[in-house]
């Protein structure tokens, strides 16, 4: 129920607030790109005009326009304060999904409880009303001349000790059922806090790293983040590129080759040992794992072909055909 809630409603609400809000970012950014053409197009509406524009049109609508402003950006659609401000708004909607997750499961449960004393109530009535229909019987019995009066009663008597007995029974069996959903459910929601406290942390950690300037520091900081997420493969990977800042060429072929044993297939692992082995001098098993990495993610053709750790290989022949080197325009 939980999930069918998240889908129906969270997930729709959650997409067409980031299409609006890459909406408005990419029309700032063409601003600022051709201020002159502003004038001509619905970039001289302001921000909240903008969003009730894109709230009127539908999801397809909306997430085309996104896309379109997208790939007719000419510069980056962001800067450091806006990456964070994105960044905070991101966790402030995880955690509003979380808190509504739990609020969730608290309603089911405190429903389920009510649906169990409500149960227990229509129990105990049914026996009242049991016993006020064996008086009424017994009466009738004795108005129509019937002798053996103690033998109904210890027949009645013993069917309704039986019936109690089963009833009881019943009840208790769901009862215990349902405590153990009870905890079962409990235990997923201290989980679900767990993560989502261990989740913020290493996003703060992660925030913090970015604004450092330190090798030395960033590496404090990726090693808290190991610390919290030990198979953390991107801090592993980071951890091996600030190793690399500062010559430490061995370190990083080990935190690479650690990550590679972690997921064999991380494109970003591949890359930064082939970095340790350019500056190593070991030029065959540089260009052996660049050649693994640009196989997993063709945009790392380009920043090989900018990285300084391969300026070792600027004259190799297959380094050249591998990277793609772009020409530095004149001032």
């Amino acid at each position: 129920m939980t999930n069918t809630f998240w889908q129906q409603s969270l997930l729709p609400a959650l997409k067409s607030a980031l299409a609006i809000l890459l909406i408005i970012l990419s029309s700032t950014a063409a601003v600022a790109a051709d201020p002159s053409a502003a004038s001509s197009s619905t970039l001289n509406l302001t921000p909240s005009q903008q969003a009730a524009l894109a709230a009127q049109l539908s999801q397809a609508q909306r997430d085309q326009l996104a896309q379109e402003k997208a790939d007719n950006l000419n510069k980056q659609m962001y800067n450091p304060f806006t990456e964070l401000y994105i960044l905070g708004e991101v966790k402030d909607l995880r955690q509003e999904i979380a808190d509504v997750r739990v609020d969730l499961t608290e309603k089911i449960v405190a429903k389920e409880l009510t649906v169990a004393d409500r149960a227990l109530v229509y129990a105990t009535d049914t026996i009242t009303y049991f016993f006020y229909l064996l008086a009424g019987a017994s009466s009738l019995l004795v108005i129509i001349g019937w002798n053996s009066l103690r033998d109904v009663k210890e027949r009645v008597g013993s069917y309704a000790n039986e019936e109690i007995s089963r009833i009881t029974e019943s009840y208790e069996e769901r009862l215990a059922n349902l405590e153990k959903e009870l905890h079962r459910k409990s235990r997923h929601i201290k989980a679900a806090q767990d993560e989502i406290e261990l989740t913020n942390e290493i996003h703060s950690l992660w925030l913090k790293a970015s604004q450092e300037n330190s090798p030395q520091n960033k590496i404090s900081i990726y090693d808290q983040i190991l610390a919290l997420r030990p198979e953390d493969l991107e801090a592993l990977t980071y951890k091996a590129d600030a190793a690399l800042l500062l010559g430490q060429t061995e370190w990083a072929t080990s935190l690479a080759n650690r990550a590679l044993e972690i997921d064999p297939e991380n494109s970003h692992a591949f890359y930064q040992r082939a970095c340790a082995y350019a500056e190593s001098g070991f030029i065959e098993e540089a260009l052996r794992d660049l050649n693994e990495a640009i196989n997993r993610s063709e945009s790392l053709r380009i920043q090989a072909g900018e990285d300084v750790s391969f300026d070792s290989l600027k004259e190799n022949e297959q380094f050249t055909e591998m990277v793609l080197i772009q020409e530095k325009e004149e001032d």
